[in-house]
């Protein structure tokens, strides 16, 4: 049985949740929604929310589990939002936002053009310093990601896009 699907949500003052085909979370940042399905039962009662499994079957009591915590970020994002931030290690490697594009000069031929998807804010406090924002948890993190991909971080010397307070594990050189 899921634990965390025994765990209530709870609401903060400002966000409205309505429970129907879809749920839909509204607060201060934004709004978003999650299609519903019958084998997960919603209960709200005043400012909590409870997840159970209309069925006994497996899948239906990891589907409560899943849905309680794609709703739990849905409730933080929309209340706090959620941020990731990037790094970038290697001489010359820069960033720079212009409205809805980052421009990124990785030590290509070109520098790279990324556009920004709707519901994203990509802030550039310096040059090798990337954070990205917004409201849809597994949006910023697929954005991060995105990012990262151009240019991973490699073992020999750190160089890449690498987000902040990752390790990346050193190769010794090759000895003669």
């Amino acid at each position: 049985m899921s634990r965390i699907a025994n765990a209530p949500v709870q609401l903060p003052s400002g966000v409205e949740v309505t429970v129907g085909d879809e749920i839909n979370v509204k607060g201060g940042k934004g709004s978003l929604s999650l299609a519903h399905t019958e084998l997960v039962e919603v209960l709200q009662e005043d400012n909590v929310l409870r997840f159970k499994s209309t069925s006994g079957d497996r899948k239906a009591q990891a589907l409560a589990g899943t849905y309680r915590a794609l709703v739990q970020n849905m409730v933080t994002g929309v209340s706090e939002g959620f941020t990731k931030e990037l790094e970038l290690q290697g001489v010359g490697y820069r960033a720079q936002a212009q409205g809805s594009k980052l421009t990124l000069s990785l030590g290509f031929s070109h520098p790279v053009e990324y556009q920004v998807p709707e519901g994203i804010e990509i802030e550039t406090p310096s040059q090798t310093q990337v954070i990205v924002k917004g409201i849809d948890k597994q949006l910023v993190g697929q954005v991060s990601a995105e990012i990262r991909a151009y240019r991973p971080p490699e073992p020999y010397k750190g160089k890449g896009v690498r987000y902040v307070n990752e390790h990346v594990r050193r190769k010794e050189a090759k000895k003669k």
